[in-house]
């Protein structure tokens, strides 16, 4: 029994060290549920304050999850505009924060693949009115080796264990979406919290502030072990070789298919990059018909009109398992069907 603890807490340990955050908890079951933990987090943060903060922003391009935990949670939830280069608007942010702020969620890089140049200048803007900066942990490989979402100045952050650390995605799971805090909201986390003394490994259950459990049991043992072994056979170069290769495969693919689709952004991307169908819609190929091609090929459909943002949206993101024969050959397939709409 100690040493299933053990491997909890060193995959602790690793989570903070990736992420420059002070404490862990493994209990979320998956990267929504991590989301809705850190707001429960951030509204027992400002009860315990006695604000009544009801407001969360959230950019035009956000994961759908993020206004959803928002509003589970009982906030208000504030969408703001991107600018024209697919970031944040600053303009835009500073209209909309106030004193009745709690929080603003953001992925960096964003659903864009476009990494928030500004972001200091954007959690410092936050800060100022008190209110708290969550980082949405979906396209942590797209950085990891590179940047900490601490060092960036967020408050709180959801990992995916299952999109960055190798651990099964999809299916119906288990999942699991640890949720990582700066010392100041570690009261807050779900208990129990798992401790170490000079003895043993042990459960601390007195959290008077806790926002209580948020899982059966202590979150998926299983899924933590797998993605532990996995930050431990690759090590920290693996962590940002996987890093390198994931933002390479994105940029291949996008070079290789920019000509014959639409690019509606023009910023360097990362790990993932959104293309437009637009033009096949205007010869009466809509994406939905380009993703159901796709599967006639044999081929995986990417996500297809997410972000809102992009009309007749693409959202293509390889990873960085993928080698060079499979590109090519979903890039072939692409190129095929848009010569088959022509």
């Amino acid at each position: 029994r100690q040493m299933c603890i053990r491997d909890r807490y060193q995959l602790k340990l690793d989570l903070a060290e990736i992420s420059a955050m002070d404490e862990i908890t493994l209990q979320p079951a998956s990267g929504a549920h991590g989301e809705f933990t850190s707001l429960m987090i951030v509204k027992k943060y400002f009860e315990d304050k006695e604000e009544k903060r009801t407001k969360v922003i959230v950019p035009d391009s956000a994961h759908g999850t993020n206004p959803a935990s928002a509003t589970m949670a009982g906030f208000e939830v504030v969408e703001i505009a991107s600018n024209e280069r697919g970031m944040v608007d600053l303009e835009a942010l500073a209209e909309a924060l106030d004193q009745d702020t709690a929080a603003l969620m953001l992925t960096n890089p964003n659903t864009l693949g476009i990494f928030e140049e500004d972001i200091l200048k954007i959690t410092e803007m936050v800060h100022e009115v008190g209110a708290l900066v969550y980082y949405d942990g979906a396209n942590m490989n797209a950085i990891m080796g590179y940047a900490k979402p601490g060092l960036m100045n967020f408050d709180l952050m959801h990992f995916n264990l299952h999109k960055t650390f190798s651990t099964p995605h999809g299916g119906g799971g288990p999942g699991s979406g640890p949720v990582g805090v700066k010392d100041f909201l570690a009261p807050y986390l779900p208990k129990p919290v798992l401790k170490k003394d000079e003895k043993k490994y042990y459960w601390d259950q007195k959290r008077p502030k806790s926002i209580g459990k948020v899982h059966s049991f202590y979150g998926n043992y299983g899924i933590m072990l797998r993605a532990w072994a996995y930050i431990k056979t690759v090590g920290g170069a693996g962590l940002k070789k996987t890093t390198e290769n994931a933002v390479l495969n994105a940029n291949y693919l996008k070079s290789r298919l920019k000509d014959d689709f639409e690019l509606p952004y023009a910023e360097d991307s990362l790990h993932e990059f959104v293309l437009s169908g637009s033009r096949q819609k205007a010869e009466g190929a809509s994406t939905l018909h380009i993703a159901k091609r796709l599967l006639d090929y044999d081929q995986y459909a990417p996500t297809i009109y997410f972000p809102l943002v992009v009309k007749e949206a693409m959202m293509i993101e390889p990873t960085e398992t993928e080698n060079i024969e499979t590109l090519d050959h979903f890039v072939e397939t692409l190129l095929t069907i848009s010569r088959e709409i022509k």
